[in-house]
């Protein structure tokens, strides 16, 4: 089903033509022409059914003894075709807030997440027609959109490579945007856009988790003190031996590999031992 535009002309000259049909109907009457009257009467009432009001940004869809005939989109009084069953569909934007959802990440992490959905209705005939309710159907597919984005990535991690929920919100929610658009294109529904509003471990594995979290970002921070103390090294001992200032065999420069790393790596100060004597 695709919108079409339906037949339609100004509900003011419309009425004027009812008028003059009732008058006409008056006239012929008075003059003993039954019949006649009695049409014209009854001429003037079908076209009536045909009298429409359409408010601003809105819509009508118009059938015909179960045929679609077209819509209208255009906002004031108008005269259409008569006898035709015709259906509001308001083209604003509206939001949609999904309720707090408990879903699993992709690491199996049970997480509550929710999430606002911006939206408009851009073909009136697949909405009425294609779906059932659109409503109802935007609200379902949002929350299975969510569910379904969710399971694709880790709420948290601490490679900066990685797409996560928490670091990541926009690139996330252009995901939901897009798998959002998919789903509901088949009820002419536009998504204008996708955010996320909620975000947070369950409660049951919310303590669990902070200490997990803790325990990965230490060991995330350790990594980088390693890297930066064999670098550090590994500096100290090339610039030495380039300017020349110590001659340091292989034992010495394991020694004092070993000293800066335990002085670089230590959660404490370290306590500088003077040597006044000879290294062994």
């Amino acid at each position: 089903m695709k919108e079409v535009k339906a037949w339609y002309m100004n509900g003011f000259v419309g009425i004027l033509l009812i008028v003059i049909l009732l008058i006409g109907a008056a006239l012929t009457f008075v003059q003993q022409l039954i019949i006649p009257a009695v049409l014209l009467v009854a001429i003037a009432l079908v076209l009536a059914t045909g009298i429409t009001i359409v408010q601003p940004n809105q819509a009508k869809v118009i059938t015909f003894f179960g045929r679609y005939l077209g819509s209208i989109r255009d906002s004031g009084l108008f005269l259409t075709v008569p006898l035709t069953i015709r259906q509001t569909v308001s083209l604003r934007v509206r939001n949609f807030n999904s309720s707090k959802l408990k879903v699993n990440d992709v690491e199996g992490n049970p997480i509550e997440i929710a999430a606002v959905i911006v939206f408009k209705v851009i073909d009136s005939a697949k909405a009425i027609f294609d779906v059932d309710n659109y409503e109802e159907f935007v609200e379902i597919q949002s929350e299975t959109a969510i569910r379904h984005v969710a399971t694709k990535y880790p709420y948290d991690t601490f490679e900066d490579d990685d797409i996560t929920l928490r670091g990541n919100a926009d690139i996330v929610s252009d995901v939901l945007a897009k798998e959002l658009q998919e789903r509901l294109t088949v009820a002419g529904v536009e998504v204008i856009e996708a955010r996320l509003t909620h975000l947070a471990y369950s409660t049951e594995i919310a303590s669990a988790m902070l200490q997990r979290q803790q325990a990965a970002a230490i060991l995330a921070a350790r990594k980088k003190i390693v890297e930066g103390a064999v670098s550090m090294a590994q500096m100290a001992i090339e610039h030495l031996d380039k300017e020349g200032v110590l001659e340091l065999d292989e034992e010495r420069k394991v020694n004092m590999v070993n000293n800066l790393m335990v002085a670089i790596i230590s959660d404490r100060g370290a306590q500088p031992v003077i040597n006044t004597g000879s290294l062994y």
